[in-house]
């Protein structure tokens, strides 16, 4: 839902309702499955092809299990605060969970050379998906642009991390 204001110099604006990000949100969940899902015929095999010590399938899934939950408690959380906080929590950790993981599969596959398992959500889903939110974050006025910038800095940069040392040194942080 969109709503339209007029600002005191009579410009027309046009706000976002929060509920159209919140229901944004919720959707959230349903896109992370879907990355998961396409990644998780392949992604060990091409994990442990970079770094050492490898993974297990366990821990891929039990990785996703608690992303998940994870995932769903930040977007339960949105729905129900609907404050700054619980908006910039939400953004803080897709921008870590959809766009830094995209841009890591987006890098992964220049490296490579190659397809990576989860590119095709990363690109299809992920980064439509957060840049969608982002742009409705902004048009509600909830969160200062400034601080949403930062926000979604903050939350990407430790899987910007993760994937620079899987990639570049082929370690992994834990």
């Amino acid at each position: 839902m969109q709503l339209i204001s007029i600002d005191s110099g009579g410009a027309q604006r046009d706000r976002t309702s929060p509920t159209t990000v919140s229901v944004l949100i919720l959707l959230s969940p349903v896109v992370f499955i879907c990355h998961f899902l396409e990644e998780s015929p392949g992604f060990v095999d091409w994990f442990n092809s970079h770094v050492a010590p490898g993974i297990t399938s366990d821990l891929f899934w039990t990785v996703n299990i608690y992303g998940l939950l994870i995932t769903v408690a930040v977007a339960a959380f949105e729905w129900t605060s609907r404050s700054p906080f619980s908006l910039s929590l939400a953004l803080a950790w897709l921008s870590f969970l959809m766009l830094a993981n995209a841009v890591f599969h987006l890098t992964a596959a220049f490296v490579d050379g190659r397809y990576v398992p989860g590119l095709g959500t990363a690109i299809l889903l992920y980064l439509p998906f957060y840049g969608w939110l982002f742009w409705k974050t902004i048009k509600t006025h909830r969160i200062n642009t400034v601080v949403l910038t930062a926000v979604t800095l903050a939350g990407a940069v430790p899987m910007f991390i993760h994937g620079y040392f899987i990639l570049f040194r082929g370690t992994r942080l834990v």
